[in-house]
């Protein structure tokens, strides 16, 4: 987790090789704060995959542009609630 003032501002959370949560506060982005820690993911927790949100094109988009690309689809999340998910790998 990164803080700033004691504040987070950033982090993330990992399961059995996918990334299942990233945050970055809005003030912070943009400053290369979560491509270092999906590059940090990538390294030290060894994730290929990451899940999320379809209805989060600013989530989407960065990992498409981190290279990433969806190989699946869900109409619920994970609890079953209606919250379609993409699951995206390299």
């Amino acid at each position: 987790m990164a803080t700033k003032a004691g504040q987070p501002v950033a982090f993330m959370g990992t399961e059995k090789g996918s990334l299942e949560m990233l945050f970055i506060a809005s003030a912070e982005r943009g400053k290369g704060l979560g491509k270092q820690l999906l590059e940090r993911a990538e390294r030290d927790e060894k994730v290929e995959r990451v899940t999320v949100n379809e209805q989060n094109p600013q989530a989407i988009g960065f990992y498409e542009h981190m290279g990433f690309s969806v190989y699946k689809r869900t109409d619920l999340d994970e609890q079953g609630n209606p919250y379609p998910l993409l699951y995206m790998c390299r």
